[in-house]
């Protein structure tokens, strides 16, 4: 009952769901995660990702190929990776648990371990489940075999690969008034915020691509290069993609106007700074048809004294200040 009252899921997913639905509150957590994490790295671009997420549960959300859609996808992947690695730790996925390849046993040196003598032990992060379990339901939704798809699936891995290779190395250490006599060391998750930003990164290198035939199917590709003179009728080169890299197939629009066949919600109404050209500027924001200014006056509480006991006492202060809009 619970697999069929969600909207947005494929026959495949929802199977999926029935099979182990504890993972599905994982990933509905993995997809709050995405969201709150594309709407702050994008808060004063022309595009926000403020309505991509309102769609259908697990929807396609982005109908142009853009790289705005990259980083959606790449983010959303490595946030159903992310919950569900972090669900198995906490124990609340009966199939999984902590990776065993980590668990008590002598580590080697090198590689990042600390100088001192150490082992692992504790809760090291399952992240190959789960990157498995969220490639198998994130990419259940790429049932057409097109250049489109191709992108999202591209994307997809991307973004889950990216979580195990920032998980970092903690260590406790054992020994008698704080001496560190042995180190127990274990794999865990970094700050989700700073997946976040490495996407952005990434995003802001993304590359265009194109998909040309091959002996089996479709493929994607960076580029054609064209020999000239003699070699005029060799085979072009072709440059594939990197697997960390995020790829797009067409350019984005503008984002001033609103679209729906774009996706573009425009940025009317959006609030802006006056001054300045950069991100969340009214420069940048408003698309030159200028911005509203509103004078805003509110009360609040303030000068907050505790008194004993048990009485918070505060003033109303008055505050005014102005806000503006886009046109």
């Amino acid at each position: 009952m619970l697999c069929g009252r969600i909207p947005g899921l494929t026959l495949g997913q929802r199977h999926m769901c029935g099979e182990m639905p504890e993972a599905l509150i994982a990933l509905g957590e993995g997809h709050q995660l995405g969201a709150q994490e594309c709407q702050q790295q994008f808060r004063g671009h022309r595009w926000n990702c403020s309505k991509v997420w309102q769609a259908n549960v697990f929807a396609h959300v982005i109908p142009t190929a853009s790289r705005e859609a990259a980083y959606t996808y790449a983010i959303a992947s490595a946030g159903a990776a992310y919950a569900v690695t972090a669900a198995c730790a906490r124990g609340n996925i009966s199939t999984c648990g902590c990776d065993v390849r980590h668990k008590s046993a002598p580590a080697a040196s090198g590689g990042g371990a600390p100088d001192e003598p150490w082992k692992w032990g504790g809760c090291s992060a399952d992240v190959d489940f789960g990157m498995r379990y969220a490639r198998r339901f994130m990419d259940a939704r790429e049932l057409e075999r097109d250049a489109r798809t191709l992108m999202n699936l591209h994307n997809n891995r991307a973004g889950r690969t990216l979580v195990k290779k920032m998980l970092r190395t903690d260590c406790k250490c054992h020994g008698v008034s704080g001496s560190c006599v042995m180190k127990t060391c274990w794999k865990s998750l970094p700050p989700f915020r700073l997946i976040g930003d490495k996407l952005m990164t990434k995003y802001q290198k993304a590359k265009t691509v194109q998909a040309v035939k091959g002996k089996r199917g479709l493929r994607l590709v960076l580029s054609r290069k064209k020999h000239t003179g003699a070699a005029r009728a060799q085979k072009p080169v072709l440059d594939w993609p990197k697997r960390m890299e995020l790829v797009y197939l067409e350019a984005s629009p503008n984002y001033c106007e609103r679209s729906l066949q774009s996706g573009s919600q425009g940025t009317g109404g959006r609030i802006c700074q006056r001054n300045g050209h950069g991100p969340g500027s009214c420069d940048l924001l408003c698309c030159g048809r200028g911005h509203n200014t509103q004078h805003i006056r509110r009360s609040r509480q303030c000068h907050c004294q505790f008194r004993w006991c048990c009485e918070v006492k505060c003033e109303e202060c008055d505050e005014s200040y102005e806000e503006f809009t886009c046109k």
